[in-house]
């Protein structure tokens, strides 16, 4: 793994500032000594920044920073020893000062975790559920944050002062430093302890789910998003905000890990986070609800899965060639709803337990927004959107380690010159490093195609256009429909981006990655029935991109067209209007059942 070769010197300044100093300190150097002290509180502040994973490794051997920041102080005392001699009162009311420094600072450190404790482990977290649960303002960040690590720095003052009684040849600066880090410990612990006072009710685990369920109870929910997954993605969730924003039943977002309500995108949906298992299957507000849309499958389903009078669909995140959209764990949903008559037939084709009066064909509603032009500009913009590794072998479709580089490099070679936007699956990197490397080279890349591109079109003294700027997109904006009305071309793999991008009708190329002759791979995957192939020697992108030039032919628009209805399902009535019916329909269903029972 390749290293920041400042984090490396940051590292090296904190295990090489502490021996100098405990030398400095025996000798007697004062003037090395107060050298090498600023250089190590430097170093530890400086490191943490820079070197975060390296300095906690040393946590692992027995070096950890509060044994370093210990060296530190008895280096101090050892130096003002040497110098002022240990028969002065100063120098007991030093050492005293420093102990009893760290019996402070162990409890106002205690009391921030505690604090820190009570919020992070709330039974119930929510958005838009107004005064369902009061969370005091937190106190400030220098009394909790980094997990008391601030508070080690109160050694400054004594430190600082026993160096100072070293140089100048005085012996009360130490003591009188204790004295100013002791008052400043007291003073922060008396300052936590309005805040623990402010949220004693938040302890009540039963009270605030209590209170919670009271709000939501009001609203009356009649469907539920439910979804757990890891942060990266939070999108396919996100992805489903809008619709059920605008179907007719009221429905609610249920959630289960902390970090996912800040990832989470907007919505004016009521959201509750519920991370103990326990807690969701006893949580009473939910009764109301009929309907349960998951769309992800994950290991955490299951607890909603097992409370009764919810009908459960799978409603996923894209429909896509891949494997992981035909998934034999589908067939515990009551229902399974596809895009388009491709997502009927791939059940079909898998025979993975899924009956075939199960699936229902809902749309798109998400691809409302994709347009059918370009950005307008007077160049060409080109999309690569490589998908993840998968989390098997049989799910590895990514183009991204193959044939990345050579996508990109091609693209920036070019002439006429392309615009390029890039955008990685989220998941990036996830379980194969060598991902994750190669999409820092393409980052590279991009960089470099940039600055050599400005240069050449602003030599000094001169004035030109401005160049073409290529993106890239990691994070939530621009959406990746955003990214589709931008682009006159996609370049991706297999997966649910072909799908959704052929809404656009605008030319796209999908990655042979696994090297199948060309019939065989739009056998398999039907989505590439319409794109343009690419294989890992790029033999076809000249004509993939002679396609979107002024003038070029593009030989598969018609197919294209076919395909769209096959994949999405027909343009009348719309996505949204079919949604509906489907929650609607669903939720009736689910009504009949409850009242047979």
């Amino acid at each position: 793994m390749k290293r920041d070769p400042r984090a490396l010197m940051a590292c090296a300044a904190v295990l090489g500032s502490y021996p100098p100093l405990v030398v400095a300190a025996l000798w007697p150097w004062p003037w090395v000594f107060l050298a090498f002290c600023a250089l190590s509180y430097a170093a530890e502040i400086v490191a943490r920044r820079r070197a975060r994973k390296l300095i906690d490794l040393l946590s692992s051997v027995h070096l950890g920073v509060t044994l370093r920041f210990m060296i530190r102080e008895m280096a101090a005392v050892l130096l003002v020893a040497r110098t002022a001699g240990t028969d002065s009162p100063w120098f007991a009311a030093l050492v005293l000062g420093l102990f009893t420094l760290h019996g402070v600072r162990a409890l106002q450190t205690g009391l921030a975790i505690a604090h820190t404790r009570v919020l992070t482990r709330l039974p119930v977290l929510t958005r838009n559920i107004d005064g369902a649960v009061e969370i005091p303002p937190p106190p400030p960040n220098v009394l909790v944050g980094y997990g008391g690590m601030r508070t080690l720095y109160l050694d400054m003052p004594p430190v600082g002062g026993a160096a100072l009684d070293a140089v100048l040849g005085t012996d009360y600066q130490g003591a009188a430093g204790a004295a100013i880090a002791l008052g400043l410990g007291a003073a922060g612990v008396l300052g936590l302890l309005p805040h623990l006072r402010r949220i004693r009710p938040l302890r009540n685990r039963r009270g605030v789910l209590k209170a919670v369920g009271r709000r939501l109870a009001r609203y009356r929910p009649e469907v539920i998003l439910y979804f757990s997954g890891p942060n990266d993605s939070a999108y396919q969730a996100t992805m489903w905000l809008r619709p059920l924003e605008r179907i007719d039943r009221r429905a609610v977002v249920v959630l289960r890990e902390t970090s996912m309500l800040r990832l989470l995108g907007e919505t004016s949906l009521p959201v509750v986070c519920i991370p103990s298992a326990a807690d969701l299957m006893s949580f009473g507000a939910l009764a109301s609800a009929r309907v349960c849309l998951y769309p992800a499958n994950v290991g955490k389903n299951i607890h909603m899965l097992r409370i009764r009078g919810l009908r459960s669909v799978f409603v996923g995140h894209g429909d896509s060639d891949k494997e992981a959209s035909f998934n034999p764990f589908t067939k515990v949903y009551d229902e399974v709803w596809v895009a388009g008559q491709a997502g009927r037939d791939r059940y079909l084709r898998a025979r993975v337990g899924v009956r075939d009066e199960d699936v229902h064909e809902v749309g798109r509603p998400q691809l409302t927004g994709v347009r059918s032009t370009g950005s307008g500009l007077p160049y060409r913009t080109v999309l690569y959107a490589p998908t993840w590794e998968g989390w098997t072998d049989d799910l590895f479709h990514t183009s991204i380690l193959t044939m990345g580089q050579a996508i990109v490099r091609a693209l920036l070679a070019r002439s006429p010159a392309l615009r390029v936007i890039y955008k990685p699956h989220p998941l990036t990197g996830y379980r194969n490093p060598a991902a994750r490397d190669v999409h820092r080279e393409i980052l590279t890349m991009l960089e470099r195609a940039e600055l050599s591109r400005s240069i050449a079109r602003h030599p000094a003294g001169t004035a030109h256009a401005e160049p073409i700027r290529h993106r890239v997109v990691t994070g939530p904006e621009p959406s990746l429909y955003d990214c589709f009305n931008q682009a006159d071309l996609l370049i991706t793999d297999i997966s649910s981006l072909v799908a959704d991008f052929i809404a656009s009708g605008k030319p796209y190329a999908v990655t042979n990655v696994a090297g199948l002759p060309e019939r065989a791979f739009r056998e398999r995957y039907p989505s590439a029935e319409a794109a343009y192939l690419l294989t890992e020697d790029l033999d076809g992108l000249p004509a993939v991109l002679a396609a979107v030039e002024r003038g070029g032919e593009d030989v598969l628009a018609a197919t294209r067209r076919k395909l769209r209805t096959y994949l999405l399902g027909p343009d009348h009535p719309d996505a949204m209007t079919r949604l509906n019916e489907a929650v609607n329909g669903a939720y009736e269903r689910a009504a009949r059942e409850d009242a047979d029972d």
